[in-house]
């Protein structure tokens, strides 16, 4: 397989990051994020994201850029909706002109998160934020502007890099003798390791068989609740020797409306992975597989 041109945006956020790891092997990689300065990565500057693709002509566009402050969007869903929608959408249209194929990233808010079974990619959607409506604005446009894309939906994103949920339970575990952590949203953390390298997997792919191109569920085995993630990590550092305030026994189960939030979140976020993993011959891990290493790195 020849070497491909791959343009990746976003990367300095926990995804573009690891992406730039996984997509080295791949090609000549050329990584960009807002303020790059040789190319337009500005996701606010539409026009230039036209030119930087005309100019690069790459054979892979990977966007790894998004609006992903859910209730900072519910106050300004004009950017919101110029970042996650508008922009892809220009990036569909560049891609198909070029002839490149587009790789972007969804989000399980946009499903309204009824019922308890996992979402397939053919459920109807209903998202009920900002956030979610420009995420499913987005998917829509790549979908209708690049025959060749690829739309990986997922949850619960993490890295070691960066802030994360893990790192503010450890935090808040040392300074606290008790938490409470939301118990009715059901899901799977899924590290930005496991996006990069399943992404450049499913690249290498479609370029053998171009007819694998579509939309994909893409999250870590098995399911938990913020609050069975937040007693993973907190009985992990413990038995890893790290000193907490906290106990067990301490941290209170509670449900979504113990906390105001500006943004409504789903409380199912389960996604099945079906099609994911038998198009592109995988086997997922489980979720808490990603939390302990990531948890070795961040101990």
């Amino acid at each position: 397989m020849k070497p491909l041109k791959v343009l990746l945006f976003g990367k300095g956020g926990q995804v573009g990051w690891e992406l730039q790891r996984s997509l080295s092997p791949i090609g000549d990689l050329i990584a960009l994020d807002f303020d790059s300065q040789d190319h337009c990565g500005d996701f606010t500057n539409l026009q230039g994201l036209a030119n930087t693709v005309r100019n690069i002509q790459p054979d892979v566009i990977i966007n790894a850029a998004a609006h992903t402050a859910v209730d900072t969007a519910e106050i300004e869903p004009e950017l919101a909706r110029t970042i996650n929608a508008l922009a892809p959408g220009v990036l569909a249209e560049a891609a198909q002109r070029a002839g490149a194929t587009l790789v972007h990233y969804s989000t399980d808010y946009v499903f309204d998160g009824s019922g308890k079974q996992a979402w397939l990619e053919t459920d109807p959607t209903n998202p009920l934020s900002v956030y979610g409506k420009t995420k499913l604005e987005g998917e829509q446009l790549v979908a209708a502007n690049c025959a060749k894309h690829l739309i990986f939906r997922t949850s619960w994103v993490y890295a070691a890099k960066g802030g994360n949920f893990a790192k503010t339970m450890l935090r808040l575990a040392k300074e606290r003798d008790a938490l409470t952590v939301i118990n009715d949203q059901m899901g799977a953390p899924t590290g930005a390791e496991l996006l990069a390298d399943v992404t450049a997997h499913a690249i290498r792919s479609l370029q053998l068989n171009p007819d694998q191109a579509g939309l994909y569920h893409l999250v870590a085995g098995g399911e938990t609740s913020w609050h069975g993630y937040a007693q993973f990590v907190i009985d992990y550092a413990r038995k890893s020797g790290v000193e907490l305030r906290t106990s067990q026994q301490a941290i209170a189960p509670v449900p979504s409306n113990a906390f105001v939030t500006a943004a409504t979140r789903p409380l199912n976020s389960r996604l099945n992975t079906s099609k994911l993993q038998s198009t592109f011959n995988l086997t997922l891990p489980t979720w808490q597989q990603g939390v302990a290493r990531m948890l070795t790195e961040i101990i």
